[in-house]
């Protein structure tokens, strides 16, 4: 029989910290069904989480090829002509090809910043035209909108989400150790996740101009991001104590974080932090993060490890994807006029740094 995995209260565990501050975690002994593992590597989540909302994710097993051959495909797809682009252009469903900017969102704008400088792609769960979500018109449940001309990018950029998704599934379970709870607790949110796979392309800036971001400081909306090792780095992390470091490349490591929605369920136990990316390398730069959330149906309430009579429940409950859609409509210009819930259904004092990603 296989022991019983428990959570980890109280031994929050310092891991190795790159360059002094970003917790390294291997997790390649958990993979592998070491007792004791799962156990080990949920400590040092739950630290990295309490004290800095990011780290580096070592022994994932994502193979190097296919992660090399995502990078070439995001490249490949930026490099067509722009009608070729915009024949895919995004939708309602935040699916497809997003021009750069040409207007600042407000809180960006406000910081006397321009538009953020990088165009994107963006890829969900791939779904057939009689999937039932597809024919109801569910928001963010619509077909992908594939390039015409580009043999072998759906097949290698469906093999990375489906690679991606099936590492996620492993570490939720880490991340309900490190919140005290069972490690099967967010299986059920998880079994067919909502995903986004967001292919970017950043031209150089002038690192000179203080007002041009690659991209503007923000949190992300949801669970879990993750970054794959990139030979052009860019990404800042706005640290606790209000430093900006730059986030050195580690080799076979993607970075990852998380976003408001584990900000939020946590109570604020698990930090969202800023990030921004300042692509003053010379070169363009491609970037491939992969979101990974909860199923639209998931009710996004305080989870009962995170409250007590002394720590209440800060935000009241709400679906996921009602939550997603709100983001949504105040994070993109082309969702602006998107029916949404009201910020005062979200929550009254939502953190403005979550409406900063442009």
């Amino acid at each position: 029989m296989q022991p019983t995995i428990q959570p980890v209260s109280g031994r929050p565990v310092a891991p190795p910290l790159i360059g002094g501050e970003i917790p390294l975690i291997d997790v390649s002994a958990y993979l592998a069904g070491v007792p004791g593992a799962a156990e080990k590597a949920a400590a040092e989540l739950r630290y990295a989480f309490e004290n800095v909302g990011f780290y580096y994710l070592a022994g994932h097993g994502v193979p190097q090829k296919l992660i090399d051959d995502t990078y070439e495909a995001a490249a490949r797809f930026h490099a067509q002509p722009m009608e070729a682009k915009l024949a895919v252009k995004v939708d309602e469903h935040n699916i497809g090809y997003m021009p750069i900017a040409q207007k600042a969102p407000p809180n960006a704008a406000a910081q006397g910043k321009k538009p953020s400088q990088n165009e994107a792609y963006f890829l969900r769960r791939e779904r057939a035209a009689d999937d039932p979500d597809v024919i109801s018109g569910r928001r963010f449940h619509a077909p992908n909108k594939w390039p015409a001309e580009l043999p072998g990018f759906r097949e290698t950029t469906l093999e990375y989400i489906a690679t991606l998704e099936k590492l996620c599934q492993k570490l939720v379970k880490l991340y309900a150790l490190a919140l005290d709870l069972p490690e099967t607790f967010f299986d059920a949110c998880f079994a067919k996740p909502h995903m986004i796979l967001r292919m970017s392309r950043y031209p150089q800036i002038d690192g000179t101009d203080e007002t041009v971001e690659s991209l503007v400081p923000h949190t992300d909306s949801g669970f879990m991001t993750l970054l794959p090792p990139n030979k052009v780095q860019g990404l800042s992390i706005l640290l606790p104590d209000g430093r900006w470091m730059d986030a050195p490349g580690i080799e076979d490591a993607f970075v990852v974080n998380g976003g408001d929605i584990l900000h939020r369920w946590s109570n604020e136990r698990f930090l969202s932090t800023p990030h921004r990316v300042r692509n003053v390398s010379g070169q363009i730069r491609y970037a491939i993060p992969f979101f990974c959330d909860p199923d639209h149906d998931t009710m996004i309430e305080c989870l009962p490890s995170c409250q007590s009579a002394e720590r209440p429940a800060k935000y009241p409950p709400i679906k996921f994807g009602d939550y997603a859609l709100w983001f949504a409509a105040q994070r993109y210009g082309h969702m602006a006029k998107v029916q949404a819930p009201s910020e005062a259904e979200i929550a009254p004092g939502e953190r403005a740094t979550s409406r900063w990603q442009a």
